[in-house]
């Protein structure tokens, strides 16, 4: 895959991202209107720990573009890892890839996953675009709950299935707003409603990273038995600080990343 091919499928996967999150295309709008030019610093995806689907399955596209992996991070509470991945062309967005333990949820909770991922074709992993292809699986609302009871991030992930979580404006790149603060005073003042888990802003320049993020709108999600209003994806922002070489931290803080994913849980909506 070359950098023309990895650019059209990120388009792809932008696209369907506005799908859903009701804000984004206004949100993005709102700093367009007002900066030259719109940079996205990271993309995240999320993922089971099985063979078929895990991290590497997901990341293979993007490596054989190029990408390579550059951090690790562990949330043990989440029962989750992630990587991410970074690519030579700093103009395309990092990559932040995340996986759930299933093994440590109950086996109630992990034969619903197992059963959900033993129902996707293989063709389907193997096609470029599995990251933003969706849910490939049946799945009734109680299923959902039983999930939920256990991990927000299973439920999210059985629901919505294979597609971004967020994308991610990098705040170092606004002429019109120069702080995280800034960005998010501006967004309170347009109505739109923050992640508010640990404070607004997760990080701080100590960390050489500030994050934050809108809280995910519900939007109509199709269950085999009845349509539910669960919380779809969110918009990140974030502000990158220089390390002692003067380069800009690439990475990222597992404490901030741990309360982010908390911008798609059902309980944090209003």
């Amino acid at each position: 895959m070359n950098t023309d091919d990895l650019r059209s499928l990120l388009d792809a996967m932008w696209q369907d991202f506005l799908k859903l999150n009701p804000d984004a295309r206004r949100i993005h709008q709102l700093f367009a209107e007002r900066n030259p030019t719109i940079i996205n610093d990271h993309i995240a995806l999320r993922t089971f720990d099985l063979p078929r689907v895990n991290i590497r399955a997901i990341a293979r596209p993007f490596v054989e573009g190029g990408y390579k992996p550059r951090g690790e991070y562990y949330f043990p509470v989440k029962k989750l890892f992630a990587e991410h991945f970074e690519h030579p062309d700093s103009t395309l967005p990092k990559l932040f890839i995340s996986e759930l333990h299933v093994d440590q949820l109950s086996n109630n909770a992990a034969e619903i996953i197992h059963q959900s991922v033993s129902q996707i074709p293989d063709d389907a992993i193997a096609a470029p675009g599995f990251c933003y292809s969706g849910r490939h699986w049946s799945l009734n609302s109680d299923m959902y709950q039983q999930l939920l009871s256990e991990s927000e991030y299973a439920a999210w992930m059985c629901a919505f299935g294979y597609r971004p979580s967020h994308f991610t404006i990098l705040v170092n790149a606004l002429q019109s707003h120069r702080s995280i603060d800034a960005v998010n005073d501006f967004l309170l003042q347009q109505g739109i409603q923050l992640n508010n888990a640990g404070g607004l802003v997760k990080g701080s320049p100590e960390e050489f990273l500030e994050q934050s993020a809108t809280l995910a709108k519900p939007i109509l999600v199709p269950f085999s038995d009845r349509n539910m209003e669960i919380p779809g994806c969110y918009y990140e922002f974030a502000q990158r600080y220089p390390l002692a070489n003067g380069q800009l931290y690439q990475g990222f803080v597992a404490a901030s990343a741990d309360r982010i994913f908390e911008s798609t849980d059902v309980h944090r909506q209003s």
